[in-house]
């Protein structure tokens, strides 16, 4: 990108030929840099305009770029400084393409403004360019600081860059990094146990002469993560202190093993300590209480919830719905679907799922005619969960998208054991569809849903329904 932004041209610094946007936002830069220039101001600009005490105010994006437009309308010397700030801002606001063009015009970039770009660049997916962006900085000869590592390092979790991790780690211990900081060393055990090296991350661990509450509980969530309960368990017994993330994640660790009796043995403990529970805890009880089939546990949780002040997010709305469904109370699962304001993906499939296993067929290809009228993409769990309503209606009334094409006509629906369902069958939460493949005259049905859903679907799950829906 070679935008200058109203200042004498210069030449970039010798990476800036190689730093670039993400996909998704090339071509964003002539429409970002339009949107300033375009924007007007009730004063004229002056001479002796001052940037950074609006920069400091600046409480959004709108704002940010009209300051910015100000910026360049005012022709101010070519500033590392103001750069670094506007790069700093739009950075914060998400919008890497405007801080790369930034980054790209500034002659000497210090090591905050690297440090900017990388994080930048993790948080937004891009972890492997945030590595590029490391390499760039140490070809370029500035050295990294206390934050750069840590920046890095989780860049290297993100991309699952091992390797480089190790490499970053050695610079750490090279530089005394290593030693004296202990967000750098928590930083590289979230590492090694994200990128499966159980063995560093224990040796990083052990090494730790100084633990706080954030080592000892990432330590414990990567044990329960490998599966190592008791482990995880003993290691939570010699906690000289305990968070709520602590609780919960020793709490998950025993109903991922399927010991949910432990679970609300230990949720009881928590109680007792005076921790409260966070939505994620609930969750966790109430797969805890899912697996246990009662839905008594479960209607108490969700009381605790709403005494408690808990709002019926996403995560403990769809925790819900599916402890609900799943213990036989369909009705409650409704009701609990209907009330939720925000809903995932996870949320609808539940329903959907839930309603068709019940035998409600029509209501769910109801329910599933709502979700595409609000733009949700549909994936595999969707597409068996829709399969199944089909199984239970056995026939599906001539319906119509927004335009007015007939999405499918009537479908007699038979049931009958085959081969090929067994593919679609590794695909379904449930044994209600061990019954078959199904049988018809007319094929629209299932053109209608493998168009509708192959879309965004793995290459993996492609084949598996056309396997299971050939002859369809």
């Amino acid at each position: 990108m070679t935008c200058t932004f109203g200042w004498p041209k210069k030449e970039p610094h010798p990476s800036a030929a190689t730093i670039s946007c993400p996909d998704g936002h090339r071509g964003s830069t002539q429409a970002f840099m339009a949107s300033c220039v375009s924007c007007t101001f009730d004063s004229p600009s002056s001479p002796n305009f001052n940037p950074h005490p609006l920069l400091q105010r600046c409480t959004n994006y709108k704002h940010l770029t009209q300051i910015h437009a100000r910026v360049i309308r005012s022709d101010l010397p070519h500033d590392d400084l103001l750069c670094t700030r506007l790069l700093s801002l739009y950075a914060s606001y998400g919008r890497l393409y405007c801080a790369t063009s930034i980054f790209n015009q500034m002659q000497s970039p210090s090591t905050f403004a690297w440090n900017l770009m990388i994080r930048g660049h993790t948080i937004s997916g891009s972890s492997r360019l945030a590595l590029v962006l490391y390499i760039l900085m140490l070809c370029s000869g500035v050295s990294p600081d206390k934050f750069t590592i840590p920046f890095v390092v989780k860049a290297c979790a993100a991309a699952c860059a091992i390797e480089k991790g190790k490499e970053v780690h050695a610079l750490a211990i090279k530089t005394g990094y290593y030693g004296k900081d202990m967000f750098v060393k928590n930083t590289l055990l979230d590492m090694y146990l994200k990128c499966g090296d159980l063995g560093l991350a224990r040796q990083v661990f052990d090494e730790m002469s100084v633990k706080n509450v954030i080592s000892w509980t990432t330590m414990l969530a990567g044990l329960v993560s490998y599966g190592e309960g008791d482990s995880a368990r003993r290691l939570f017994d010699q906690m000289p202190e305990r968070n709520v993330v602590s609780w919960t994640a020793m709490i998950d660790g025993y109903v991922t093993k399927g010991r949910p009796q432990e679970a609300f043995e230990l949720f009881s403990k928590m109680q007792m300590e005076g921790v409260k529970p966070n939505e994620f805890t609930l969750v966790c009880l109430l797969r805890a209480c899912t697996q246990l089939g009662s839905i008594t546990l479960g209607a108490r949780v969700h009381d605790y919830a709403l005494k408690n002040g808990f709002e019926l997010g996403v995560y403990l709305g769809t925790a819900l719905v599916d402890m609900y469904s799943k213990c036989g109370s369909l009705g409650e699962a409704r009701k609990v679907f209907d009330m939720m304001r925000k809903r995932s993906l996870a949320t609808w499939n539940s329903m959907i799922t839930s309603l068709g296993v019940h035998g409600c067929g029509e209501e769910a290809l109801a329910l599933f005619e709502r979700m595409t009228e609000k733009n949700m993409v549909p994936d595999a769990i969707t597409f068996v969960g829709v399969l199944s309503a089909c199984v239970q209606t056995r026939k599906v009334d001539e319906d119509h998208d927004k335009k007015g094409t007939p999405l499918c006509r009537k479908q007699k629906l038979k049931i009958c054991r085959s081969n090929e369902e067994n593919a679609i069958m590794k695909l379904a939460p449930t044994p209600v569809y061990l019954s078959a493949k199904v049988e018809h005259t007319h094929t629209e049905l299932m053109s209608w849903l493998k168009a509708r859903f192959l879309i965004s679907m793995s290459t993996s799950e492609k084949a598996a329904i056309s396997a299971a829906t050939r002859g369809a």
